[in-house]
C-alpha cells in the first residue's frame, strides 16, 4: 500500500477506537497516522524512510523490506517501548492501533508480509490487491469515509 493509504488506515481506525473506547480522538488520529508509516521504516523510499534515510538504510540493510518491521515481534518490541515511554495511552495506544493498521493493509497486498518473522512464511489475506491500484483506491476511498464518518459521529454530540 502506499503511504497516504497507510495513513487514512490508521487515522480510520484510530476513529474507530476513539469512537467506541471513549480515547481522545485527536490524539489518537495523529498518533495513528505516525504509526501507519512506522513499519516502513525498512523502505528507504517510504514516507517515513526519507525522513529518517540513515535509520531506513540501516534497517534495511539489516533486515529487508516487509520483514521484522511487519512482524508480530516487531509489535511486541514497539508494545513495550511504547508502553514504557509514553506515558499518554491515547498517543501510545494510537501508535500500536496504527502500526496494526498498516500490517494489515500491507498483508492485503499481492506480496504480503512475513507476520511470523523469523519464519519466511509470507502471510496474504484472501483478497488481495496491487499496491497503487485502482483496489487500492477505492480502499483508500471507504477508508476516507470511515474517517470522517467516525470524526463527525465523535464530534456530533459537542456541536449541538
Amino acid at each position: 500500500m502506499t503511504g497516504k493509504t497507510h495513513i487514512m488506515g490508521g487515522i480510520a481506525s484510530c476513529t474507530a477506537a476513539a469512537y467506541y473506547y471513549g480515547f481522545d480522538p485527536v490524539l489518537m488520529a495523529a498518533s495513528g497516522a505516525v504509526g501507519a508509516l512506522i513499519p516502513d521504516i525498512c523502505h528507504t523510499q517510504s514516507k517515513i524512510g526519507r525522513k529518517f534515510p540513515i535509520l531506513s538504510k540501516v534497517v534495511s540493510s539489516v533486515f529487508g523490506h516487509r520483514t521484522f518491521t511487519h512482524s508480530l515481534l516487531f509489535m511486541l518490541f514497539m508494545f513495550f517501548i511504547t508502553s514504557t515511554y509514553i506515558p499518554d495511552k491515547n498517543i501510545s495506544a494510537g501508535l500500536m492501533i496504527g502500526m496494526a493498521s498498516h500490517l494489515i493493509l500491507d498483508a492485503w497486498t499481492v506480496n504480503g508480509i512475513k507476520l511470523l518473522f523469523p519464519s519466511t512464511i509470507r502471510v496474504r489475506l484472501p483478497l488481495y490487491m496491487k499496491t497503487g491500484s485502482f483496489s487500492e483506491q477505492l480502499v483508500l476511498a471507504g477508508l476516507t469515509l470511515a474517517s470522517c464518518y467516525y470524526f463527525y459521529m465523535l464530534f456530533h454530540g459537542r456541536m449541538l
